[in-house]
C-alpha cells in the first residue's frame, strides 16, 4: 500500500497554520507587549473576552501555562486547595505545576464516563473552614471538552450547577476549556453562554483551531490584572507577540465552523472501526474530535497495531496495551479517513497472519500524545 499519503491522528496539536495565518502574522502591526502592549494582542485579547462573554484576556504560551496562571491567581495563598477530577489534564499531565510552583494542594473527586464529577461528591470535597488542620478550599476546576472521556462535552446545565455550588461556598469556578468551541459546536450552544457560569477560562488556540502556537485566559479584569503578573513571573512574557495573535485571531475567524466536520469524520471513522471485529467502540459515545476504542483479539495489541500502521503512513498513538486514541481535526479530510480504515483492515490481516514484521521497542510502548 505504497502511497504518499500521510494522515496524523496523534492528535490536534499537529496542525499546521493555513495560508491565511501566515499572511496576517507577516502582515501583523506589533510592538513590546512586556512594556506598553502589542497592538494586535490588545485587539485579540479584547475580541476573544467579548466572545467568551468576560470583562478580559491574556494571551499565553501554552494551555499549561494558561491552567496554571489561573489556579495560581484563584489559589494565591500557599496551602489553598483546588477541586478537580483525577483523570483532568491539570492533574495528570501538567506537571504538578500548580503544587510544585503554586504550593496548592489538589483533591480529587472521581471523574465519571462523561467527564462530570458528581455534584454530592464534589460538595463534600469542600472543607470546612473552621477546622485548622485543613487547607483551605477556594476553586473547583472543570474541563470541557474531557480528554480522557474521549472528548465528552459537559453540558451548559451541569456547568451552571458547579457554578451555582461554587458561588454558594464562596469558592471560584476554572473551566479548562483547551476545546471548549468543540463543546460549543457539538453541543449548540454559544460559547460565552457554556461558560457564563465560569470565573475563568483557559481556551487553547493550537488545536483543533490550528494556530501555531498560544492559549487565551479569560475572566474578570482584576483577575486578568493578576494573571498578567503571573504570566511574566513564569516567564510567558513576550514582546512582539502579535505576530502570533494575528494567526490566534484568523484560527478563531475561520476555523471553528471546520470543528464540526471533524466531529461528523471522527463519528464516520468510529462507525468503520466498529465494524471489524477485532475492535470495538461504542460510536454514539464519540461528540466530538476524539475516537477511542479497544482492541478485542489478544492476538493484537496497541503497540503492535500502531507501529505497523506507521509504515502505511497512519500515525496513532497507543492508550494502553489494549486501547488506542485517534483525534481528528482540518488536516484529515473524508477520504483520509477512508484511507485510514483501510490501512486498518490491512494492518489487522497482517498481524493475524503473521505478515507484519514487528521492530523491537525497547521499551514496550510506542510514541504517546500523554493527554494533550
Amino acid at each position: 500500500m505504497a502511497t504518499n499519503v500521510v494522515v496524523d491522528l496523534r492528535s490536534d496539536t499537529i496542525t499546521k497554520p493555513t495560508e491565511a495565518m501566515r499572511a496576517a502574522m507577516a502582515a501583523a502591526d506589533v510592538d513590546d507587549d512586556v512594556r506598553d502592549g502589542d497592538p494586535t494582542a490588545r485587539r485579540f485579547q479584547a475580541e476573544m473576552a467579548a466572545l467568551m462573554g468576560k470583562e478580559a484576556a491574556l494571551f499565553v504560551p501554552s494551555g499549561t501555562m494558561a491552567n496554571l496562571v489561573s489556579v495560581l491567581v484563584h489559589c494565591d495563598v500557599r496551602g489553598s486547595e483546588v477541586i478537580l477530577g483525577d483523570d483532568s489534564h491539570i492533574h495528570l499531565y501538567e506537571n504538578g505545576g500548580i503544587s510544585t510552583i503554586g504550593g496548592v494542594h489538589p483533591t480529587t473527586v472521581r471523574s465519571n464516563p462523561d467527564g462530570t464529577m458528581d455534584i454530592d461528591k464534589i460538595v463534600a470535597a469542600i472543607r470546612r473552614p473552621d477546622v485548622i488542620y485543613y487547607p483551605t478550599t477556594r476553586l473547583i476546576c472543570l474541563e470541557n471538552t474531557h480528554v480522557n472521556s474521549g472528548g465528552k462535552c459537559l453540558s451548559v446545565e451541569y456547568t451552571d450547577k458547579v457554578g451555582e455550588i461554587a458561588k454558594s461556598h464562596g469558592l471560584k469556578l476554572h473551566i479548562d476549556g483547551a476545546r471548549i468551541f468543540n463543546a460549543s459546536v457539538a453541543l449548540g450552544v454559544p460559547v460565552g453562554r457554556l461558560v457564563k457560569a465560569a470565573d475563568s477560562v483557559s481556551v487553547c488556540l493550537s488545536k483543533g483551531l490550528g494556530a501555531p502556537v498560544g492559549s487565551v485566559i479569560v475572566g474578570s479584569k482584576a483577575f486578568i490584572d493578576k494573571a498578567k503578573i503571573l504570566r511574566k513571573t513564569l516567564g510567558g512574557g513576550m514582546r512582539q507577540v502579535g505576530v502570533l495573535c494575528a494567526a490566534a485571531h484568523v484560527a478563531v475567524r475561520d476555523s471553528v465552523e471546520k470543528l464540526a466536520d471533524d466531529h461528523r469524520r471522527a463519528k464516520a471513522l468510529a462507525e468503520g472501526l466498529n465494524k471489524m471485529e477485532q475492535f470495538t467502540v461504542d460510536s454514539t459515545s464519540v461528540e466530538t474530535n476524539m475516537v477511542f476504542f479497544d482492541i478485542v483479539d489478544s492476538r493484537i495489541s496497541s503497540y503492535k497495531l500502531c507501529q505497523i500502521l506507521e509504515k502505511h503512513n497512519v500515525h496513532v498513538n497507543p492508550r494502553s496495551p489494549k486501547s488506542v486514541r485517534l483525534v481528528l481535526h482540518y488536516h484529515i479530510s473524508d477520504s483520509d479517513v477512508q484511507y485510514a480504515l483501510t490501512c486498518f483492515e490491512k494492518v489487522v490481516e497482517e498481524l493475524l497472519t503473521g505478515g507484519a514484521k514487528i521492530e523491537h521497542l525497547a521499551d514496550g510502548t510506542s510514541k504517546n500524545s500523554y493527554g494533550y
